[in-house]
């Protein structure tokens, strides 16, 4: 059978260090093909290679058979490449619709492409809405945004990057069949992802990478876990220790919190209640777009229209206070979107320092503290193995993975009482991630608060203490991590929680 694409000698060079260092990779008709490695392997710029977004330094690419260069992302998309990116490409003053329009030809109808792309949404179980603007929707909402445009375009390669990191598991599920039924169709698959369990399950070969180069290629489902960690990084991911301990008093109180949609397309919040104790971890599960980035940005203080008395720290109504007056109070906060909000991508990363850190170590007397930057820069970098040239590095020009563990490392430093995090290890590889949670565990025993938000259910089970679930902009009552399963949680991921879930172990769990 002849290869549907085929990679000799992909060589990509930049100046601080070789991204690909002679890569081989063939993918047959209909092959669900997975690329594995760590944060900084190479694999997001391999994939840029074959999408035509960068051109490689040496080497040949083959697509069906003959030799081809791809010059342009819409090259790409012509000759039946699709791609979904970790980093989205979307604009987002323009309406879902009109984005996907900008990458199909000109004279498409506006209302026939939003009919195509609310019935392709639907059939993949992709909710989205045509007419809402990019800048409304939440991170998980614009990567099926993205799976979407990709899907539309009827693609005999596609390419997926981290695709379920913002999916319940039927969600998964559901996303899986539809690949399996694309594969069996003649569409080849290259499938990007940090779940191992998901790479073992979905696809037929892997190959992996490690600091630019081809370290394996083997028939996932005959590796463990435990082995394609081993190929990736060269051992196996630490195992986390998760002690019970007694939780102090309540650092965080949210009392009857409800807000109303600041534009049309937001989620209102609906008489939320719900402690965040000293020593111990909150998890909030919850598909993507029910709330999640509502509820971050009023804790946050980022909307401050909440009632003062709906948010207590300690005993002290803060409701309508300030971002800035939270921090210096000793909240940390980890935003979702990481680029624009958790990091500036055209500073460096000791600049990028300045967006949490502004006391007496950074800044004195009004004057910026250079070397104390350029130290403390370099201290996140070496503890949380973060790849980049340095403390000077500009944010933008690490990976997606790399940039999360250096804001996650930034805001620990800072030695929070109460830290507010979104999608900890969202696109994080195993190793990267294993170090993320083990951070926050520590964190946490040091009596630290800790609030997580996050769409991975292994993680949240992995670090939590207690577990609630958002829906519908609803909070649910609280369950311990010992009482609560994954079947259950899934179920009140779709709102159903005591009174709907009676019968099935809810009541109980509003006890808890």
């Amino acid at each position: 059978m002849s290869p549907r694409l085929a990679l000799q000698q992909i060589t990509k060079q930049y100046p601080a260090v070789v991204a690909n260092d002679a890569v081989d990779l063939t993918v047959l008709p209909g092959e669900i093909h997975a690329v594995l490695g760590e944060n900084g392997a190479g694999k997001s710029t391999l994939m840029k290679i074959i999408y035509g977004v960068v051109r490689p330094d040496m080497g040949r690419l083959y697509w069906n058979g003959q030799e081809t260069l791809i010059a342009s992302p819409s090259a790409a998309r012509e000759l039946g490449i699709g791609m979904v990116f970790q980093h989205f490409s979307l604009f987002d003053t323009l309406t879902v619709a009109e984005n996907i329009a900008l990458g199909l030809p000109g004279g498409t109808r506006l209302d026939e492409l939003a009919r195509r792309i609310t019935e392709t949404a639907h059939q993949y179980g992709l909710d989205l809405e045509p007419q809402r603007h990019v800048h409304t929707l939440s991170v998980g909402e614009r990567q099926r945004v993205e799976i979407v445009r990709a899907l539309l375009g009827k693609p005999q390669l596609l390419i997926l990057d981290e695709p379920t990191s913002v999916l319940t598991p039927q969600a998964v599920q559901r996303l899986f069949d539809t690949l399996r039924q694309l594969a069996a169709e003649g569409c080849s698959i290259l499938y990007i992802s940090h779940k191992l369990d998901e790479i073992r399950a979905l696809c037929q070969t892997c190959t992996v990478m490690r600091a630019g180069k081809v370290s394996g290629v083997c028939d996932p489902r005959n590796e463990s876990a435990a082995s394609l960690s081993r190929m990736m990084t060269g051992a196996e991911p630490p195992a986390l220790q998760h002690r019970d301990q007694q939780p102090g008093k309540a650092i965080l109180t949210v009392r009857n919190l409800s807000l109303p949609r600041a534009h049309p397309y937001a989620t209102e919040l609906n008489h939320i209640h719900f402690d965040v104790r000293a020593g111990e971890i909150l998890g909030v599960a919850g598909v993507s777009g029910n709330g999640q980035q509502e509820l971050l940005a009023v804790l946050s203080g980022e909307d401050t229209r909440a009632r003062n008395d709906a948010i207590l720290l300690d005993t002290l109504p803060i409701g309508r206070r300030s971002t800035a007056w939270r921090r210096a109070r000793g909240i940390g906060i980890v935003p979702e979107e990481r680029l624009g909000r958790g990091a500036v991508p055209e500073l460096s990363l000791a600049q990028n320092i300045l967006l949490s850190h502004q006391g007496g170590a950074t800044v004195r007397h009004g004057m910026v503290r250079r070397k104390a930057l350029l130290a403390l820069a370099g201290d996140i970098i070496a503890r949380f193995g973060v790849r980049a040239s340095g403390p000077m590095a500009a944010a933008a020009s690490l990976s997606g993975g790399n940039l999360q563990k250096y804001i996650i490392g930034r805001e620990i430093t800072r030695k929070p009482r109460l830290l507010l995090v979104a999608q900890p290890t969202w696109g994080v590889d195993v190793s990267a991630a294993a170090r993320i949670r083990a951070e926050l565990l520590a964190l946490r025993d040091s009596g630290c608060a800790l609030l997580v938000i996050s769409e991975e259910l292994d993680e949240l089970f992995e670090i939590s203490d207690r577990l609630v679930v958002i829906a519908k902009g609803k909070v649910s009552p609280s369950v311990s991590r010992a009482e609560a399963t994954r079947d259950q949680i899934g179920q009140w991921m779709s709102g159903l929680w005591p009174q709907e879930a009676a019968g099935t172990g809810g009541q109980a769990y509003a006890q808890a």
